[in-house]
């Protein structure tokens, strides 16, 4: 079964979740030898994976595609007469349809899945030119991603035409799956709900020592760290995470909140801080990889994801695994999968700041807390998300698209 991937980013180019959660998925997939995927970029930026095809969709006069920092700001491309031309991401996108659609006249494959709304164009584009079925995998919607408002009426528009004229809907969590019924009106029977996981024969290990000296520094002071990876976004709830923080740092000044990552929030975040009167205890680091990421989540004696609206949040699967438990959001899809955690209502800015307090001044309830997470996180696979989706692809193929 040759299955035509659509995806906007993989590592080591991706800017969070997304690209680790299609990396992972097809990894997974490509184990059963029945099963030859080609993943289609809108670019090449030196992904390399031997159990599947990668290639990009780029005009025919391109030699070269120059990606950008991050994967969702606008790319430029090298012709061939040597000049160079800047894209925005809307118009990246267009390109990127009609390119896969060329790609798809002369491919041979039996089904098309597709990931997020950037692809989702490409993938009605080619389903229309191969007659082939088409599986939309949501990984959020743009209510997420506006944190809970309505968003770019674009996106909407082409989540909501995309999956009517999909063959099958997968949703990352039920909490995505409410979303889209509620957003789109998008029949129930029609979103199957695939959980994201973690390969974590895959993660690497912490090495030598951290590389936050000064935050080890203060730890042997007694101090105690709490810790957020991941975009500076509204939809990451982290304006209430400041809030919480100073209610906890008023009652516990030895408190340290390590803020890792980077978005359009990050300078807003920096002056809340400012006027709480707690930036001596907020650390912001910008966007990490490698060692700094990794030793992020093992400084910390307790990690908060506290997200408005979160289709699933790796992060907490990923601070169980480098030893460090997590207070999460009830809003997100993990909530659904995850037991061995703390739970809070993403707007109980008091309730939040009670849980955190509960585990900074005790070291008992931290480790037991780490203890049975990390009994859930040693069971953790793709292989049953890979199971599912190789039932939905039997499912469609052979099949005349709608």
């Amino acid at each position: 079964m040759k299955v035509l991937m659509l995806g906007w980013e993989l590592p080591p180019h991706n800017s969070g979740g997304l690209g680790v959660a299609c990396y992972q998925l097809c990894k997974e997939l490509a184990k059963n030898n029945e099963i030859d995927i080609d993943f289609i970029l809108p670019y090449v930026a030196g992904h390399t994976a031997d159990f599947m095809n990668i290639s990009a969709a780029h005009p025919e006069d391109v030699v070269e595609v120059i990606p950008p920092t991050n994967a969702y700001d606008s790319y430029s491309y090298r012709k061939t007469d040597g000049t160079i031309e800047t894209i925005s991401i809307y118009d990246q996108q267009s390109l990127y349809e009609s390119n896969v659609g060329r790609i798809a006249k002369k491919s041979n494959f039996d089904v098309i899945h597709a990931h997020d709304w950037l692809t989702f164009r490409a993938g009605i584009r080619a389903k229309q030119v191969s007659g082939k079925p088409l599986i939309l995998h949501v990984h959020s919607v743009e209510r997420d991603r506006a944190g809970g408002n309505d968003g770019n009426p674009i996106v909407r528009e082409i989540e909501g035409l995309s999956m009517l004229l999909a063959d099958k809907v997968i949703a990352v969590s039920n909490h995505t799956k409410k979303a889209i019924i509620n957003d789109y009106n998008i029949p129930a029977d029609k979103i199957d709900v695939v959980h994201n996981s973690m390969d974590i024969q895959s993660v690497e290990p912490l090495s030598g020592d951290t590389a936050y000296t000064y935050i080890d520094e203060m730890k042997k002071q007694g101090y105690r760290v709490v810790v957020n990876i991941g975009r500076i976004t509204i939809q990451k709830g982290l304006t209430n995470l400041l809030y919480a923080a100073k209610a906890v740092i008023d009652n516990n000044p030895k408190t340290i909140f390590l803020l890792v990552g980077s978005g359009d929030q990050e300078r807003e975040l920096i002056e809340l801080a400012a006027q709480l009167g707690i930036s001596r205890n907020v650390i912001f680091t910008g966007f990490q990889r490698g060692k700094r990421w990794r030793d992020a989540y093992a400084i910390g004696d307790i990690f908060v994801m506290p997200s408005v609206s979160e289709p699933f949040g790796l992060t907490p699967l990923e601070a169980a695994g480098y030893g460090t438990p997590s207070l999460i959001s009830k809003q997100s899809g993990v909530s659904e999968v995850l037991q061995n955690c703390l739970k809070v209502d993403y707007w109980d800015v008091d309730e939040m700041a009670n849980q955190i307090t509960a585990v900074v001044q005790n070291d008992a309830l931290r480790d037991e807390l780490h203890a049975n997470v990390y009994q859930e996180y040693q069971r953790l696979s793709w292989s049953e998300a890979a199971n599912k989706l190789m039932g939905t692809y039997a499912n469609h193929v052979g099949k005349v698209a709608i």
